[in-house]
Order: C-alpha cells, then sequence, then structure tokens
C-alpha cells in the first residue's frame, strides 16, 4: 500500500534528493528511487518542483532543469565571485574546439569535412577527441557519401554542462556574434592550446 506525504514533505524529499545527487535526477529518476514508496502523480511532481523552482527564484541558487533532469546549481552572474573559491584553473579550451562545438551544437548532425569548410582549416583528430572524451558530442550515424563519414551531434552531458533543457534554448547565433567568447572563458579556455 502507497503510503502517504503531505505538500511540504514532497517539497522536502525532493530538495534533499536533488541537492545531494551528483547528477541532475529526472522526475522519472525520482519516481523510481525517493519517490517509490508513494503514489505520487508525474503532475504533482511537476507542481512541487515548479513551486521548489519559483522557491529558489531569487535566491543564490537555482532549481534548473536541463537535458538529463533537475539540479540545483549556482547562479551564472555570481561565477566570476565563486571562482576565486578554487585556486586552481578550470580546464581552457582553445578557440578552435570552442568554434568546433559550435558548429556542431548549430549545424548537428554534421560530419567532419563539413566542419573543416565552414571553419576554412583542418580539424585535428586532438579536437575531436576532446569533445567525444568530454562527452559533449557524439557519432550519431554516417552520412551516405563515400568514404561514409560520421555525422557529430551534441550529448545530454553538453547540455546538461551549459545548463539547457534542450537545444532551443540555445542563443541565437546574433546574440553572440558580437562577442567572441561566448562560452564562459572562465570555463571554456584550454591550457597548452594550440592554433588549429
Amino acid at each position: 500500500m502507497a503510503r502517504r506525504i503531505n505538500e511540504q514533505q514532497l517539497l522536502q524529499l525532493l530538495e534533499a534528493a536533488i541537492f545531494a545527487s551528483e547528477k541532475p535526477l529526472s522526475i522519472a529518476e525520482l519516481q523510481d528511487s525517493v519517490l517509490q514508496a508513494f503514489d505520487l502523480s508525474k503532475k504533482r511532481i511537476q507542481a512541487a518542483l515548479a513551486a521548489l523552482q519559483q522557491d529558489y527564484a531569487g535566491r543564490g541558487i537555482q532549481l534548473t532543469e536541463t537535458a538529463s533532469g533537475y539540479r540545483f546549481q549556482t547562479r551564472a552572474d555570481l561565477s566570476d565571485y565563486l571562482a576565486l573559491l578554487w585556486p586552481e584553473r578550470s580546464p581552457r579550451y582553445s578557440r578552435a574546439v570552442l568554434e568546433t562545438l559550435a558548429l556542431i551544437a548549430y549545424r548537428q548532425p554534421i560530419t567532419r569535412g563539413e566542419i573543416e569548410e565552414v571553419r576554412g582549416v583542418t580539424v585535428s583528430t586532438q579536437i575531436m577527441r576532446t569533445l567525444l572524451d568530454r562527452n559533449w558530442v557524439k557519432v550519431v550515424g554516417h552520412k551516405e557519401v563515400p568514404g561514409r563519414p560520421g555525422l557529430y551531434a551534441t550529448t545530454a552531458q553538453f547540455l546538461d554542462y551549459f545548463g539547457l533543457k534542450d537545444l532551443s534554448q540555445l542563443p541565437a547565433l546574433t546574440e553572440f556574434s558580437d562577442k567572441p567568447d561566448f562560452f564562459n572563458p572562465v570555463v571554456m579556455t584550454e591550457e597548452n592550446t594550440t592554433n588549429e
């Protein structure tokens, strides 16, 4: 028999589960884990999550929904100050890596040859390996042309890392055409950069 839970208890349990989790949690994952003892509709869980999002709206921490589920994260406008808590620097990625990632994000699925055509230079194996190792891109198929090159697309991890629920939340190209460091320069730059 399913146990009962009031709204305050539900909010507390959701908040604690999402806070304690190492990864974003989807509604299905919440239902299969911390909420399995309760007979809760998806609609009730969504309403509780929306209430939590509203409760955190004006704080330094926000409850956000990404491609993989819900997670707590700090406000983006506080990142420069919070970076002072960690003396080591975040990984830095070269402009070539960022351009390649942006092309994949905006033109997916896309082949390496098509990326090279737009960039006007060869895309090194190291660039692709970096993106694949970070699980930001994956091969989703092969183009039916001679050589059958791989078609690259972004992953849920890419969306999660950048705090996006889906690709429709990517900024319009015109929003950052004037900003060469569109991807957060504190997080997105590479030590030992090379001009590729």
